[in-house]
């Protein structure tokens, strides 16, 4: 006797709201620039750690095969969620670039909320795709991979649309602080 397969299971509403992450964001992003207040000096302060937030995706997204493996190379030795990592650095720099509390508050609810439930959502997804390696991996069991840092890869992985984005909010950051 054979179980009857009625087809994937439907999504979570944590899924749902996942993939509304990029378009709150978006939202968000001209939230932040009509708030954003900067100064040369929020500015100086500010860029290097959205920069190094963007140093820390591009590494990430340059070791991680998706939904191929549980990658366990470059960032991923020492957290399981670099991308996200990077783009709370992301964010936290450009609220500080910005020089407004309420893009403060802003970033952080939009990083709070979009985060938690993206991480809640690919932790399940993991854990259902890769089963034990993903909780050997979860439990710093996993032996680590000695994978070389890939651009190619990075590419793949659709990573240069946050440098873009980097890019554009930055510049008007810049040209707000000189006008």
């Amino acid at each position: 006797m054979s179980a009857v397969h009625a087809g994937p299971a439907p999504p979570s509403p944590r899924a749902g709201f996942a993939r509304w992450r990029v378009p709150i964001g978006f939202v968000a992003v001209w939230l932040v620039l009509w708030l954003a207040r900067p100064t040369p000096s929020s500015l100086a302060i500010g860029l290097p750690i959205a920069l190094l937030g963007q140093g820390l995706r591009l590494w990430a997204a340059g070791h991680l095969e998706k939904s191929r493996e549980v990658t366990s190379s470059g960032p991923y030795r020492f957290t399981r969620h670099p991308l996200y990592l990077g783009s709370t650095l992301m964010g936290v720099g450009l609220a500080v670039a910005s020089a407004h509390w309420a893009v403060a508050v802003l970033v952080g609810l939009y990083l709070a909320t979009t985060l938690w439930v993206a991480i809640r959502t690919e932790e399940a997804y993991l854990r259902a795709t890769f089963g034990a390696t993903y909780d050997r991996y979860t439990a710093g069991a996993l032996p680590t991979a000695s994978r070389r840092f890939s651009l190619e890869r990075a590419v793949r992985n659709k990573e240069y649309r946050a440098p873009i984005g980097l890019l554009v909010v930055s510049l008007f950051l810049v040209w707000r602080a000189l006008s």
